[in-house]
């Protein structure tokens, strides 16, 4: 390894202790911090990623990539090294038009944004969040000023997290997806929601259980921990220390602590399955937002909500819940987790609705953002697109606009990745079975190894080395297409119609 390698290794490698231990804050201040500490803890994180920002943007670390720039020729382009200078190029270029001040003001409103949606929830008072979310609009504008004028500024919104990504490519997913998702909810048979999914689920067997799956699929006690929250995430401080966190809803199955920590273990392995050599570099961690989403669905939808599962785990499930479940079949059990149902909650939702959810959020964002919608106006916009995508309307803002954290946290651009996740979950796991012709006999046994090391040797333990576009094509076998995850939903709800 060179000088100038071992060098530039070895600044990332304090510049990520930094974003580590800022995300140690981040996992405490929405799992264990008292609500006093909100004021203190966004200074303080506001002070440690502008200082990190500091260190990566200086003139050293481009000198450094200068230096390197004749060797990557005689670099494997697959290597951690030529993977190295060219994500860290990539990075630090995109870093050095954000101003420190500009950085750490958006860390600090974005961490008080989050206590302030979190009260404005509680209280379904979304005009003490107003004002909140007007600043941080301001600041996404201050930012996205940073970068040279383009066709769609969203690109440039999207790209921090679909990085390479244009918005004409979500649109075009997604205009394939919205009508045929109205569609297969429109043909979906109309039932009764039965009795049962309304509980109730105690806290403490639901916590066992969910500990049961996580360690089924791959989360071992040594490297993963698993907390309650109000919603849900997955954060990782290295490889082999991953935070997993649920919730648990004792009136409702389908928000039932199960579903949510099968979603984040998914997140928890793909973070968990990078090659610890990655670990304090810009490598270790998921490749993007969408293939990262992508894991989280494939375990908690395709894997998870698919009978063979439920076959091995619910005499289990139904023994932790006898007072409720101790007369329903599994077959009916399993149609009351899949049934496409229009729902107000987008975590909540089914696989055919919840692609609705997500279309909602991407157009209410450009809305917001590029075309004219005002803060005081979006409860209503909400409302009225709510209506127009699933025929239903939210009957408070606590339901409606003020549901998710991902803008009060200044995450737009985020929303879209979710339903592209989704679509690739599909696409993935046709690969995978073309592999492990077995693989759903094996989830039947409660046997999920095969399937962890497919998906750690052919995504996880890659991190960030390569481009989206690349990873996608390496693990789905192409770019992201609609039609595998199309018909895949038609069949689902076929065979629960049928049953």
């Amino acid at each position: 390894m060179s000088d100038a390698l071992s060098t530039l290794r070895r600044e990332l490698a304090q510049i990520e202790d930094l974003v580590i231990a800022a995300r140690v804050l981040e996992w405490d201040q929405l799992v264990m911090m008292p609500r006093g500490g909100a004021e203190t803890r966004a200074e303080g994180l506001a002070t440690l990623n502008r200082f990190a920002h500091e260190l990566f943007v200086r003139d050293e670390i481009g000198e450094l990539l200068d230096e390197l720039r004749p060797s990557e020729a005689d670099l494997d382009p697959d290597s951690d090294e030529a993977c190295l200078i060219a994500v860290t190029r990539r990075d630090w270029e995109k870093a050095r038009r954000i101003p420190p001040e500009l950085r750490g003001e958006m860390t600090r409103v974005a961490s008080a944004g989050m206590e302030a949606w979190a009260e404005a929830r509680a209280r379904d008072d979304y005009a003490s969040f107003r004002l909140w979310l007007d600043r941080t609009l301001e600041l996404k504008h201050r930012y996205i000023e940073c970068f040279p004028a383009t066709e769609d500024p969203y690109d440039l919104l999207l790209d921090d997290f679909e990085p390479g990504m244009r918005t004409d490519e979500v649109r075009r997913v997604f205009e394939r997806l919205r009508p045929a998702l109205r569609d297969l909810l429109a043909s979906a048979v109309d039932e009764e929601v039965e009795a049962f999914v309304a509980g109730p689920y105690p806290r403490g067997a639901q916590h066992e259980l969910s500990l049961t799956v996580a360690r089924a699929f791959g989360a071992t006690e040594d490297c993963f921990r698993l907390d309650p929250t109000v919603h849900p995430f997955c954060i990782s401080f290295a490889t082999r220390d991953v935070r997993l966190t649920t919730r648990y809803a004792e009136d409702d199955l389908h928000g039932n602590s199960i579903f949510s920590t099968m979603h984040e273990v998914g997140h928890g392995l793909y973070e968990h399955g990078g090659d610890t050599a990655l670990d304090r570099t810009p490598l270790a961690t998921g490749c993007s937002s969408a293939l990262h989403e992508s894991q989280s669905r494939l375990w908690e939808n395709v894997i998870g909500r698919s009978l063979p599962f439920w076959r091995w785990f619910y005499p289990q499930f139904r023994d932790g819940f006898g007072s409720v479940l101790a007369d329903v079949p599994l077959e009916r059990f399993h149609r009351a987790i899949n049934r496409a149902r229009p729902s107000l909650i987008r975590v909540d939702a089914d696989e055919t609705t919840y692609g609705l959810h997500i279309i909602l959020r991407f157009e209410l964002e450009q809305e917001l953002l590029f075309g004219g919608l005002t803060t005081t106006d979006l409860p209503e916009a909400w409302n009225a697109k709510f209506e127009e995508l699933l025929g239903i309307r939210p009957p408070n803002d606590r339901l409606g606009v003020l549901q998710d954290v991902h803008w009060s946290g200044g995450m737009f651009g985020y929303f879209p990745t979710y339903q592209l996740g989704n679509v690739l979950s599909v696409q993935i796991w046709e690969r995978l079975v073309t592999d492990l012709a077995d693989a759903y006999e094996q989830v039947e046994q409660g046997s999920f190894g095969a399937i962890h090391g497919w998906l750690r040797e052919h995504l996880y333990r890659h991190g960030r080395k390569f481009t989206p576009a690349e990873m996608t094509a390496r693990v789905a076998g192409g770019p992201i297409d609609p039609e595998p995850y199309l018909r895949y939903l038609a069949d689902k709800n076929a065979s629960l119609a049928a049953a």
